[in-house]
């Protein structure tokens, strides 16, 4: 392999030194937040037909966090910790419907006799 005669090192692809590197564009990005917006919309005869919605927001997870953005924290699809919780939850409504019909059709039933016992002439 040959070098171009200028110290043997290949040439920057921009220049030398002139422009800021991809790694310098992206943490500033990360840091200060980019959004993207645009609405979509399809129109027939002044009747909305559709409209789609877009919004893009590229930004680092403590930024997101400052700016209020967490849903990925509850999301079951992202965070194990959310998977739990709703496994846990829905767990804890299982339980409970089964205690339910454990004790419910009995003493229901039970209940149900007694009063038509009560209610009948002797």
């Amino acid at each position: 392999m040959t070098f171009p005669s200028g110290g043997g090192r290949l040439p920057e692809p921009y220049g030398q030194g002139g422009g800021a590197n991809l790694a310098d564009i992206l943490e500033r990005v990360l840091d200060k937040g980019l959004v993207i917006a645009g609405d979509i919309r399809i129109n027939l005869l002044d009747i909305e037909l559709l409209t789609i919605k877009l919004r893009l927001i590229v930004a680092s997870v403590d930024k997101a966090k400052e700016m209020g953005i967490d849903w990925w924290e509850s999301d079951p699809a992202l965070s194990s910790r959310a998977r739990r919780d709703e496994l846990a939850r829905e767990n804890a409504e299982l339980r409970a419907q089964l205690a339910e019909l454990e004790r419910g059709p009995g003493r229901e039933d039970a209940s149900l006799e007694r009063g038509r016992a009560r209610e009948e002439p002797s």
